[in-house]
């Protein structure tokens, strides 16, 4: 039986994701203003070996932005954000990134982030978690460095948090895996 709703949640969802590549993907963090909520994808194009040969059109990672009180601009500050966190890795260059977004309404924003990951798999969504992370607040103090700030040492926050027990090495290993290019 082949059936096809155009009107499906799922299908909505592919058409929403879909709608974030027909704009170019630009410098980190744009020039261009970024108001309202959505989701967004960043892109990698340097010479880091774990990430060396990534199509320009292979998020790295994939989020989104949504409206609080706190953040009246969410776009804008949570790629801001992200721009910060590479810039300040010892071992990534701010220059070899690029990103895409798109302002949706809230009911699509989580559906739409989603398909975006079950499709793409990005690296540091999938696989070095903790990019997108916060500096821990109280109760979550004792917690170990993320996989992320491990294989891109520089955050402030992160020093500041005990080691994890894998190493660089490990999680070089585990992202050459999750690549299918071993090493």
């Amino acid at each position: 039986m082949r059936v096809y709703d155009p009107l499906s949640v799922d299908e909505l969802g592919r058409n929403a994701a879909r709608a974030i590549t027909r704009w170019p993907a630009v410098a980190l963090p744009p020039d261009e203003l970024t108001e309202g909520a959505g989701v967004y994808a960043l892109y990698y194009s340097g010479s880091f070996a774990a990430y060396e040969g990534m199509g320009e059109d292979e998020p790295i990672y994939v989020g989104q932005a949504v409206h609080t009180k706190a953040k009246p601009r969410p776009l804008r500050q949570r790629i801001g954000e992200h721009a910060q966190s590479i810039d300040s890795a010892e071992n990534l260059d701010l220059a070899d990134f690029r990103c895409r977004w798109v302002v949706l309404d809230p009911v699509w924003i989580g559906m739409t982030e989603r398909v975006l990951i079950d499709e793409h798999r990005p690296i540091w969504n999938d696989v070095l978690k903790g990019f997108g992370i916060h500096a821990p607040g109280g109760g979550r103090k004792g917690q170990a460095r993320s996989l992320w700030d491990t294989l891109h040492p520089g955050r402030g926050m992160a020093a500041r948090l005990p080691p994890r027990m894998e190493s660089a090495d490990d999680l070089m290993e585990l992202v050459a895996a999750h690549r299918g290019t071993g090493r």
